[in-house]
């Protein structure tokens, strides 16, 4: 025991040969800390029968005796007030922070020795302890010096860069790309549920997560060949070398590799959504301005979630200030405001000049035009007639699931200033769902301050734990709260829906009967239940039958290829978990969609899958709704078609439907206006409208073929229609005359006037009021 010696004189002494079992030999020099007094006589004569040569230091003393003679470790008595001092003032000298430390207590309580660890102790042995206990340890931490993490090149534990070698790794690559040019990415990976994980498993998930992160970017290897890691818990990455749309196309990749993984973070199994933030090395003059702008893209990205790399930009400084409105600006917004006056000079003024001017050449293009005005209207009516008839045979929904019914979950995206109103009744009829297994029901929402239905929402909630509330700070759309709720649901898959949205009982069920035979993705048949509102609402409830009953398995069938529509569509959770939706496009389901498919997903659509809705009750809102749709669709036109076309991943019959899909829908729009020009020149070239011949033939035909085109997808609504609607024969009969005469030509113009919205990059969003509400601006 170390109190079984005889007191001995406290100058240093010479080492005595080891007894048998003690360590041979001598082991090094010691510094022994303490107050004289027989503690200090005792824990000297055992340093020096276990073979160390002992030197002493009175606390206070400590740095002075260091560097008179420095030792290769430090044994120091604990006393009761100054132990945690005595440590400190061992560590505030340089020489000490690497130091052995072992600290000898005569109280060796749990929390003392605790405390006397987390101060900075390397070991902590009782003063009753055996001589060859004490030896062992102090050998032992001679032989594995410890070394405080951030002074290692490599962190132990992670195998990456601490924070000061990375940085001054990033030091050096800043000085090769002013020598050479040679550009380069520093980014930052953060985590959107850090701070969430933290709260529940404590600060060691910092660590572990970047550790985990890291990980993935060792699999996926590529250009990244230094990673660190910061206190905060990001993993820092150097890309010396590369090109920004290399750097930006690695960053996707690892962003996609980490979002479609399941980790184990402090024995829970989690799903992470890297948030990236980089910056070009060329654009940072030192490394405290590339952490800052990487840090800064990253806590953008975490605003939106959805997995894209953010570049860093001026803007996203807190301190900077968007300059005054420019001239260019107030030009687009006077050319927005002319916009319809745009469209017909576009469509109507340009070509009548040109087909006039290329006849005075001698070249008769105008009626080369009609023709192929007549052409386009002809194949837009086939088209309609063969989605009608493909629909007819639309693959059935799977009699029973293939797998056992799992855990399931449903997301409500919801924005609470303008779902207020009809949010209770929601959640209440999800409530009354029909699943045979866990089914869990997330409100995503967002609001811009409290609203009083919130704690009705809080006292639903705490009645069926199935409801689980997940307001999202600082959310501005349904993608951020759709991408957001993604990590945290439970279900092997999720149904999406708008916050206006009554799913029949059974729709989960039957969605899995479709995702257990192989498909990712199942979009379910929309169906308005507001169709006595207006004539507004009747006419959108005809016109979502044609969409839902019709078009949709139509198409599907034709072109094996479904879409997701934003609502009632359900996912395998771990295709949502990669795919995300992106707040930056108008149609983000469409978005999604496209990206699915490119990755190789099955989309099935079900007409019995039915949703009920509501649908805009005045003009102006279909108007607002319409525009951002064909403004989106447009998006996503200029966005995939190409990429799909010259994709792999499509079979020709689906590169069919994505020019069909994406292309014509686009071109449709204009050709059809093209009738205006083309009549103006004809009357013009024959002298007067009097003087022209109505009754061509295959003119006669083609227009009664086009009509006729109108007729048939009504009574093809009518005969698929969910049965309430069925049964309102009218609401067909009038959507027929009115879409004839007046809703076809409202939906081109809507599509034209989105053109220019796009060109002159007019993305406003305004979100669809419900009914007896008006409606809320949201950019």
């Amino acid at each position: 025991m170390l109190t079984s010696h005889h007191p001995r004189s406290r100058e240093p002494q010479q080492p005595v040969p080891a007894a048998r079992g003690d360590v041979a030999g001598q082991s090094g020099h010691v510094l022994a800390v303490g107050e004289p007094g027989p503690r200090l006589d005792r824990l000297t004569r055992t340093l020096v029968s276990t073979g160390h040569e002992v030197t002493h230091a009175e606390p206070g003393d400590v740095s002075r005796q260091m560097r008179h003679s420095p030792p290769d470790a430090i044994v120091a008595l604990d006393d009761a007030d100054d132990g945690l001092d005595l440590i400190r003032e061992v560590r505030a000298v340089p020489a000490g922070r690497a130091l052995p430390l072992l600290m000898v207590t005569s109280d060796p309580g749990p929390t003392g020795v605790a405390d006397m660890l987390r101060g900075g102790a390397d070991d902590c042995v009782a003063e009753t302890s055996d001589p060859v206990e004490l030896s062992a340890r102090i050998e032992a931490k001679l032989r594995r010096v410890p070394v405080p993490v951030e002074n290692l090149l490599l962190d132990p534990r992670t195998g990456l860069y601490s924070q000061p070698h990375f940085l001054g790794e990033l030091d050096r690559e800043l000085k090769r790309v002013d020598d050479s040019r040679t550009g380069g990415v520093v980014a930052m990976v953060g985590v959107a549920e850090i701070a969430a994980l933290e709260a529940r498993l404590g600060p060691r998930v910092r660590r572990e997560v970047a550790e985990r992160l890291a990980g993935v970017a060792e699999k996926l290897g590529g250009v990244c060949d230094r990673l660190g890691w910061d206190d905060e818990g990001h993993l820092l990455m150097l890309m010396p070398g590369v090109d920004e749309d290399t750097a930006r196309r690695e960053l996707q990749n690892f962003a996609n590799a980490v979002a479609g993984t399941r980790f184990v973070v402090a024995d829970e199994n989690v799903r992470l959504t890297p948030a990236i933030g980089w910056t070009p090395l060329a654009d940072c003059p030192d490394r405290a301005q590339a952490v800052a702008n990487a840090r800064n893209a990253v806590e953008e990205s975490i605003r939106h979630r959805d997995l894209r790399p953010v570049k860093y930009a001026a803007w996203m400084r807190g301190t900077h200030r968007r300059g005054r409105r420019t001239l260019a600006t107030a030009l687009r917004t006077l050319l927005s405001a002319l916009s319809p006056v745009l469209v017909l000079l576009f469509g109507v003024g340009i070509p009548f000049v040109f087909y006039q001017q290329m006849y005075e050449l001698g070249w008769d293009v105008g009626s080369a035009a009609y023709w192929v005005v007549v052409s386009g209207l002809v194949l837009s009516a086939a088209l309609i007639v063969l989605e009608c008839l493909f629909s007819l045979d639309a693959k059935p929904r799977p009699e029973r699931p293939a797998q056992p019914y799992p855990p399931a979950s449903a997301v409500i995206a919801a924005y609470l200033p303008n779902e207020a109103a009809t949010i209770v009744d929601t959640i209440e009829s999800f409530l009354r769902l029909d699943y045979p297994n866990e089914l869990e029901i997330v409100l995503a929402y967002n609001t811009p301050h409290p609203m009083p239905v919130e704690e009705t929402l809080r006292e639903m909630a705490r009645r069926d734990p199935r409801l689980v509330l997940m307001p999202v700070a600082g959310s501005t759309s349904k993608a951020q709260n759709v991408n957001a709720a993604v990590t945290r649901v439970r279900g092997e898959f999720v149904g999406i829906f708008d916050a206006d949205h009554h799913p029949v009982p059974d729709a989960f069920q039957h969605a899995w009967h479709w995702l257990s035979g192989g498909y990712d993705v199942v979009q379910g048949h929309c169906v308005i239940r507001n169709g006595e509102s207006s004539w507004v609402s009747k006419l959108v409830g005809v016109e979502f039958e044609a969409i839902y009953a019709v078009s949709h398995p139509g198409r599907t069938r034709l072109y094996t290829f479904g879409v997701f529509g934003g609502s009632n569509g359900f996912w395998r959770t771990d295709l949502l978990a990669r795919t995300r939706m992106h707040g930056t496009m108008l149609t983000e389901d469409i978005d999604s969609t496209m990206r699915a498919l490119h990755e190789g997903a099955r989309i099935a659509t079900d007409r019995t899958l039915i949703s009920r809705e509501l649908a805009p009750t005045t003009l102006k809102a279909l108007w607002n709704q319409r525009s951002r749709w064909a403004q989106g669709w447009l998006q996503v036109s200029l966005k995939y078609l190409w990429r799909g076309l010259r994709s792999p991943a499509f079979t020709a019959r689906q590169k069919a439907g994505l020019l069909v899909l994406l292309g014509w829908r686009e071109i449709q729009p204009w050709l059809t206006l093209q009738i205006l020009p083309v009549l103006l020149y004809s009357a013009w070239r024959a002298g007067g409208v009097d003087h022209l011949d109505w009754a061509v033939p295959v003119c006669l035909l083609a227009t009664l073929f086009t009509l006729s085109a109108g007729l048939v997808q009504a009574l093809f609504a009518w005969r698929l229609a969910a049965p309430e609607l069925r049964r309102r024969r009218a609401w067909f009969w009038r959507y027929l005359l009115v879409s004839t005469v007046f809703y076809s030509h409202f939906k081109n113009i809507v599509a034209r006037q989105s053109l220019l919205k796009e060109v002159l990059r007019d993305r406003q969003w305004r979100v669809t009021p419900r009914p007896g509400d008006k409606a809320v601006k949201r950019t």
